[in-house]
């Protein structure tokens, strides 16, 4: 559980971070940000955390495993030791960030580094350091007036309901890398950099990764792999997924063996499975266990990828929820294929 309810804006320091391969500049400021007033402290907590309602959490990293050389983890720690060097290492951050700023799509912006303490991660009060990138200005009106006359103004601002980038360190199991979490509205490659090159995170060995990675691992291989070994069709391969997203979403815990024998049932399938498994495994880099608790977090999420929906030419969209027995498919002696559904009532 995450509960922000409480949080409290301790300090917060601002930057602007240029590209650098387009020589756009740093500019570094010279001491933290006032924010004593209770109006602006309420508008920047919306704008910083209302993003994070339902939070992946990942945990920083390094390309050979060793947490101790990753920049960012090295300068939450240090904050988080002493919080009268919270602004000398945002400065450090947003350097960082510029040095690593050097492709030319990555847009300059306006960085913030806040320390918030007071911030309920599972039932237990930690502080958290956020750092933030607002990257997109949106053009504001605003009107003015003296007596009777009125005056019409514009300008650019930063939305408090458009958080560009934004990631959330959490100081929990400092010693596996932090809990983090992150956002990011920009397109794939720029989010890539902002995960990858610049926070370097991977996903947590929790609950909510499990449950995610086995119904990708389910979906990969009941849409690419079952057809090559087996003889099935397109409604077979929806019944497979219906079933895959209905054990999730009906049971507490995961069990791999019992989930195998009620979604694939047949032992040649169930050992074609295991197999791709492995495979997914290694040439993803995942790991899971056997058995956990499932997140129904994750479910929710990943059950939209889930197709249910057979499509018959441009005539006709058919959508499988349920029975796979109640649709029959066939072939007319002319060539012509058909499907063939039973109902009880018409809705």
């Amino acid at each position: 559980m995450l509960d922000f309810t409480n949080s409290i804006i301790n300090q917060i320091s601002a930057h602007r971070v240029g590209n650098k391969t387009n020589e756009e500049p740093l500019y570094l400021s010279a001491k933290t940000l006032d924010n004593s007033d209770d109006i602006l402290k309420a508008l920047l907590l919306q704008y910083f955390l209302k993003p994070f309602t339902q939070p992946e959490f990942f945990s920083f990293t390094f390309s050979n495993e060793d947490v101790d050389l990753n920049p960012l983890c090295n300068f939450s720690s240090t904050i988080f030791q002493d919080k009268a060097a919270f602004h000398t290492n945002t400065v450090d951050i947003a350097k960082h960030l510029y040095e690593l700023s050097t492709h030319p799509q990555i847009k300059s912006g306006d960085l913030f580094v806040v320390l918030f303490t007071d911030v309920i991660l599972e039932d237990e009060l930690v502080d958290m350091i956020g750092i933030f990138k607002s990257e997109n200005k949106l053009p504001f009106l605003k009107l003015d007036h003296e007596a009777d006359e009125f005056y019409l103004n514009y300008d650019d601002g930063i939305s408090v309901n458009h958080l560009d980038k934004g990631c959330l360190i959490f100081n929990k199991e400092k010693e596996l890398g932090y809990r983090v979490c992150i956002v990011d509205k920009a397109n794939k490659s720029e989010a890539q950099f902002w995960k990858d090159d610049f926070l370097k995170l991977r996903p947590c060995s929790d609950n909510y990764h499990y449950t995610k990675d086995f119904l990708s691992l389910t979906k990969d291989y009941v849409t690419r792999q079952l057809a090559e070994e087996f003889e099935v069709s397109k409604t077979d391969k929806i019944d497979l997924l219906n079933k895959t997203v209905d054990y999730f979403k009906t049971h507490e815990k995961f069990d791999k063996e019992e989930f195998q024998e009620e979604v694939f049932q047949d032992a040649e399938v169930i050992r074609s499975f295991q197999s791709y498994d492995a495979g997914y495994r290694a040439s993803n880099n995942v790991e899971m266990d056997d058995q956990f608790e499932i997140s129904e977090q994750a479910v929710s999420k990943q059950a939209r990828i889930f197709k249910s929906v057979l499509k018959l030419d441009k005539n006709f969209h058919v959508y499988i929820h349920g029975d796979r027995s109640l649709i029959q498919q066939g072939r007319e002696e002319d060539g012509r294929k058909f499907y063939k559904l039973y109902y009880e009532e018409e809705k």
